[in-house]
C-alpha cells in the first residue's frame, strides 16, 4: 500500500507558509539501529570538497557530512550548528558567532575559531578569480575575537546573510578536502568508487542528536530505466525524486511520500545563441509551451506551476501573478516568430540529463506543444557530468530542461545567476535593468525594500522570457516499508540522520 503525507509549516525565514510533506511515518519514534541502507541517487558525486561541489544532487549528500556555523531544519528555520550562538548588529554589518563547545571534526579533533576564520576566509578567497560562495564577496573581514567567539563584517549591511552561513566548516589542517574529506556531521565519508558509490557512517562523536542507522551506501543509479528494477528487486532501500510513472509500478514493499522539490524546472534557454538572442523567439516559446499540459502528462497534474525563478516555498517573493503572462496562445507564438523572421518556424537542440526521468519526460512534451508553432525541437540525451561541463560550465548548447535550486534560503541563491556578471549564468541573460535591480536588493537593509528589488528581478526574467518556466515539481520518494522517519526540507536536502528501521513487533 501506499501512502502520502502532508503537514503544514512556516518557513520563518520568508514569513510565509511553506507546506512540506512528512514522511508516512513518525519522525519522533525512536525506532532501533540498523547495520545499513541502502540509497538511490541518479549521478555520482561531482565533488567531494563542500566548497567546491556545484550539483545539487552532490550538496544533498554532503548535507550530512558537513555543517556551518547554521544549518537549516525540516520546517525552514536556521539553527545554530557548529555555533551555539549568533548575533547581528542593528544595521546588518557584523555577525558575531560564539562556538559551540567541544564539536568534533571526523578525525577526533576539535573545532577551533582558527578552522572557522579559514572556512569562511577559504570560501571568500579571490586570489583565483570567483570566490567559492559568491556571497562571502560582502565579507569586509573575520576576525577571532577570542578562542570562542568569531566575528564577521560585512562591507555593506545586510541583514539577509545568515543562509550563507550554512557554508561547511573545514579543518584548517586538512590540505586535501577532496581526497579526505572531513566535517562536522552525524555521518562520516568512508569510500567513493567513481560511477558506482558513496560509503558514509554514523559518526560516534557528533555533538547533536546521532544518526539512527550505521551505514548508509548512496548507490549511483544514473540509467532511470533501471531504478524501479532496483527497488523492487531489493538491491536498493529508498530512491528520492521518482516520476510519478515510477512511483506507480512500485511492490507494495514500498511507501510512496510526495511533497515538493522546491526547484525552478524550466526549458532553460542560451539567450547568446541564434535564435534565443532575439525576445520575441523566447517569448514565442513561453505562449507555445503549456505547463499544465506537462503537469497533466507526466505527474497526473501534481506541481506548482512557476512563471519564473522562484518557487512557492518563498513565500513572499514567489508572484504567482507572473504564471498568466503567457497564457497559452499558439497564434500570439506564431505571429512574434513571423516578426522575427522565422514564418516557418525553426529546428533547436534540446540537450537533456539521462538520468533525470522527469526532465526526460517534461522535454518530450515540450517536442510535442512546440510542433503546434512549427518549431521542431530534437532531443539529445547526455550523460550528468557531460551536461556539467558542456551546458552549465561551457555553455556550449541551445536549450535544456533542468530544474534550478535554491543552495540557501534567501531569494539571492535563486536570482544571482542572471546577474550578467556572475560566473554560474548558464543561460547567458544580459539586462542591465535586471543588473541594477538586483543590485539594489542586495545592497538594501530594509526588508520590504529589498524584496520588492528581488520581484522586479523576477518580472524582468519573466517579460524578457529569459527561459521558458513550467513547474515547481512534486517529490516522490520511494521508501522501503523497514524504514520510516524521511523527512522532506524546503532545500534540496536528503537528511539520512533522521532515517531509522521500523521495529516490526510495533507496526
Amino acid at each position: 500500500m501506499k501512502t502520502k503525507a502532508g503537514k503544514k509549516v512556516l518557513l520563518t525565514l520568508v514569513c510565509a507558509a511553506l507546506t512540506i510533506a512528512l514522511g508516512a511515518c513518525s519522525g519522533d519514534k525512536a525506532g532501533k539501529e540498523s547495520s545499513q541502507i541502502t540509497i538511490g541517487i541518479p549521478q555520482d558525486v561531482d565533488s567531494l570538497d563542500p566548497h567546491k561541489a556545484v550539483a545539487a544532487g552532490t550538496k544533498e549528500v554532503l548535507f550530512n557530512v558537513f555543517e556551518g556555523l547554521v544549518k537549516p531544519d525540516s520546517e525552514g528555520n536556521l539553527n545554530d550548528a557548529v555555533a551555539e550562538s549568533h548575533t547581528i548588529s542593528e544595521d546588518g554589518k557584523v555577525y558575531t558567532f560564539t562556538l559551540r563547545e567541544g564539536v568534533k571534526f571526523h578525525d577526533g579533533t576539535t573545532v577551533t575559531a582558527e578552522d572557522v576564520k579559514y572556512s569562511i576566509d577559504r570560501c571568500a578567497d579571490t586570489s583565483n578569480g570567483d570566490p567559492l560562495v559568491s556571497a562571502f564577496l560582502a565579507i569586509d573581514s573575520v576576525n577571532i575575537i577570542d578562542e570562542k567567539t568569531v566575528e564577521i563584517v560585512l562591507k555593506e549591511g545586510n541583514t539577509d546573510f545568515l543562509p550563507y552561513l550554512t557554508a561547511a566548516i573545514l579543518p584548517a589542517a586538512n590540505e586535501n578536502p577532496e581526497g579526505n574529506p572531513i566535517g562536522t556531521g552525524p555521518y562520516k565519508y568512508v569510500s567513493r568508487s567513481p560511477q558506482e558509490n558513496v560509503i558514509l557512517e554514523k559518526f560516534d562523536e557528533y555533538w547533536g542528536t546521532p544518526a539512527n542507522i550505521d551505514t548508509v551506501k548512496l548507490q549511483v543509479i544514473a540509467n532511470a530505466d533501471t531504478i524501479v528494477t532496483s527497488l523492487n528487486g531489493g538491491s536498493v532501500d529508498m530512491f528520492a525524486r521518482i516520476s510519478q510513472a515510477q512511483a506507480d509500478q512500485l511492490s507494495d514493499d514500498f511507501d510512496v511520500l510526495e511533497g515538493t522539490m522546491n526547484l525552478v524546472q524550466a526549458m532553460y534557454l542560451n539567450n547568446a545563441k541564434e535564435p534565443f538572442n532575439d525576445v520575441r523567439v523566447r517569448q514565442a516559446l513561453c505562449y507555445a509551451v503549456d505547463p499544465q499540459g506537462i503537469m497533466d502528462m507526466i505527474s497526473d497534474g501534481k506541481g506548482t506551476q512557476i512563471g519564473s525563478s522562484m518557487f512557492p516555498s518563498f513565500g513572499k517573493y514567489y508572484m504567482e501573478e507572473l504564471n498568466d503572462l503567457y497564457a497559452t496562445n499558439i497564434e500570439k507564438a506564431k505571429e512574434l516568430l513571423t516578426e522575427a523572421g522565422y514564418p516557418d518556424g525553426f529546428s533547436f537542440t534540446l540537450t537533456v540529463p539521462s538520468n533525470y526521468q522527469q526532465h526526460v519526460d517534461t522535454a518530450q512534451v515540450i517536442v510535442e506543444q512546440l510542433k503546434e508553432i512549427g518549431v521542431t525541437a530534437n532531443i539529445q540525451l547526455i550523460e550528468w557530468e557531460s551536461w556539467l561541463s558542456d551546458v552549465y560550465s561551457d555553455r556550449n548548447y541551445e536549450a535544456t530542461v533542468v530544474g534550478v535550486d535554491a543552495s540557501s534560503l534567501t531569494a539571492a541563491a535563486l536570482l544571482s545567476r542572471f546577474d550578467s556578471t556572475a560566473s554560474n549564468n548558464f543561460i547567458n541573460f544580459n539586462d542591465p535593468a535586471y543588473d541594477e535591480a538586483y543590485e539594489a536588493a542586495v545592497a538594501s537593509a530594509d526588508d520590504d525594500e529589498k524584496t520588492e528589488y528581488y520581484k522586479e528581478c523576477e518580472k524582468i526574467l519573466a517579460e524578457d522570457a529569459a527561459n521558458v518556466y513550467i513547474q515547481d515539481l512534486p517529490s516522490f520518494v520511494a521508501l522501503n516499508k523497514k524504514y520510516g522517519g524521511y523527512e522532506f526540507y524546503p532545500l534540496y536536502v536528503q537528511d539520512f540522520a533522521k532515517l531509522y528501521i521500523v521495529d516490526e513487533q510495533t507496526e
